[in-house]
């Protein structure tokens, strides 16, 4: 038998800027999934009408917990208005 070996990678501390970055993604991907959610629940039927509530309803959960993060770091939660957004200090623009 032959082993195989995966290389390690230094774990990096992420900076605040990273953070607050992530913080805004994940808070436009959660809206968008509460989105796609809402409109599939519309046409769901039989036990799908179950999981889309519970789906709506996590996903509702988890936006509120992420905006309230997002206000107690002073990020202006009203200004994520489209799915993307530029990053100012090294040009990348995020999904």
């Amino acid at each position: 038998m032959q082993e195989k070996y995966v290389k390690e990678e230094k774990i990096v501390e992420k900076t605040e800027v990273d953070r607050e970055v992530e913080l805004i993604r994940t808070i436009i991907n959660t809206r968008e999934q509460l989105k796609k959610d809402n409109r599939n629940f519309e046409y769901a039927q039989g036990e799908l009408i179950d999981y889309y509530t519970y789906q709506i309803k996590a996903n509702q959960a988890k936006l509120d917990y992420l905006i309230k993060i997002a206000k107690t770091k002073g990020i202006q939660v009203d200004m994520i208005k489209d799915k993307k957004f530029t990053y100012w200090d090294n040009e990348e623009e995020a999904v």
